[in-house]
């Protein structure tokens, strides 16, 4: 197998080269605001740091290449990135979105550029008449995740692809829970892709971080113009730390992966537990899509704790190896309640035709003991 196709090779050497003043194995941390010029608008390729800084570019190559793109363009935060994406359209666009998505981008869509004449439908993606009565010719962007946030539900990314393709729009998929080590749907239609580099990217719960991957030239170009317009851009330190990080992405992910399909086993068989969402589970709704899709299932888990709220109150607090916290992704397992934290800003009527109730707990299994994960899951519900 060759360097290109292999990811774990491709994670350690993306974006990065011997720097060739010191032959430092290591991006350095070019520390700068401004960059001395020739003469006036002669430079060499650097003139301002909101429009570009030698680290950033290593780290939107290491992001190009690790998602099969042409391009990547850094943001300050996941949901910096998806503004970015929205700051591209005319008022008067229209955005399909699935309807389970993170708590954080239905605020963005809804209370912020509703504002501006944009439309969003959020709708069930696995029902095509729902998506089909509000296609129209104003839809310029299909907005999805796969696995979904909380319920991880998997849509078939190929046929939001074509379904985009047909109607002269273009699909957005946030790989934020896959990572590209699991898919990667440039390769399968997508325009863009996004993530909350703060995530798995990141890996270790200490950077904020947001990123677009795209292929096409002049989607590229627009994307490029709000991040150098609006100035979303991450500091040379923060892409510092994202490049590291991706290195060990590979590994990391793999280690995310064993302990979820093991925690999601353990979880299924609990009779304190009514329901796991988990694509790598054979009776899961989505895992024969997600076997086509995806490499592997990843590390994000979600249940329905078959008690009371008072016994999912109770469940958090005897939790030892979990903590309970926002966000997911890091080395650190995190266990999460969607109704009242990450989705707390969904419309009730919408969460609770979601599934997002109080006994729903969504699970981000760190790169521990799987032993010890599931000894921590078994005596917080059943002791």
């Amino acid at each position: 197998m060759s360097i290109e196709s292999n990811f774990f090779t491709k994670a350690v050497h993306a974006g990065t080269r011997p720097e060739p003043v010191t032959g430092a194995i290591m991006t350095p941390i070019f520390q700068t605001s401004t960059y001395v010029q020739s003469e006036p608008g002669v430079h060499k390729g650097f003139d301002y740091s909101r429009a570009n800084n030698p680290t950033r570019q290593a780290y939107e190559e290491a992001l190009a290449t690790i998602e099969n793109a042409k391009h990547a363009l850094s943001f300050s935060s996941g949901i910096a990135a998806e503004q970015a994406i929205i700051q591209t359209l005319d008022a008067n666009a229209e955005v399909i979105v699935c309807d389970d998505v993170y708590g954080g981008t239905g605020r963005l869509f809804r209370q912020l550029f509703s504002k501006y004449g944009i439309k969003f439908h959020f709708v069930d993606m696995h029902d095509d008449k729902a998506i089909k009565d509000v296609l129209n010719k104003n839809t310029k962007l299909i907005w999805m995740e796969s696995p979904t946030n909380p319920t991880m539900k998997i849509i078939d990314i190929k046929k939001m692809a074509a379904l985009a393709k047909n109607a002269g729009a273009y699909l957005v998929v946030d790989n934020t829970f896959a990572t590209p080590a699991l898919q990667n749907p440039l390769d399968m239609g997508a325009a863009f892709v996004l993530h909350s580099t703060t995530k798995y990217i990141g890996g270790h719960s200490d950077v904020i971080g947001g990123a677009v991957m795209i292929n096409d030239e002049d989607l590229f170009k627009k994307v490029k113009f709000v991040q150098f317009a609006a100035g979303a851009v991450p500091s040379p330190m923060e892409c510092f730390m994202l490049l590291r990080s991706i290195k060990t992405l590979a590994v990391r992910v793999d280690r995310h992966c064993d302990n979820g399909e093991r925690v999601a086993s353990y979880l299924a068989e609990s009779k304190k537990v009514s329901a796991v969402y988990y694509p790598g589970l054979a009776n899961d709704r989505g895992h024969g899509i997600a076997k086509a899709q995806m490499r592997r299932f990843g590390g994000m888990i979600s249940f329905d704790h078959a008690g009371s709220y008072d016994d999912v109150v109770a469940f958090f607090k005897k939790l030892k190896v979990y903590s309970l916290a926002e966000s997911l992704g890091g080395v650190e397992s995190l266990v999460n309640h969607p109704a009242l934290m990450t989705h707390a800003s969904v419309p009730t009527e919408l969460r609770k035709k979601l599934g997002i109730g109080p006994n729903l707990v969504r699970l981000s299994c760190g790169i521990e003991s799987a032993d010890d994960l599931i000894a921590d899951l078994d005596q917080a519900l059943n002791s």
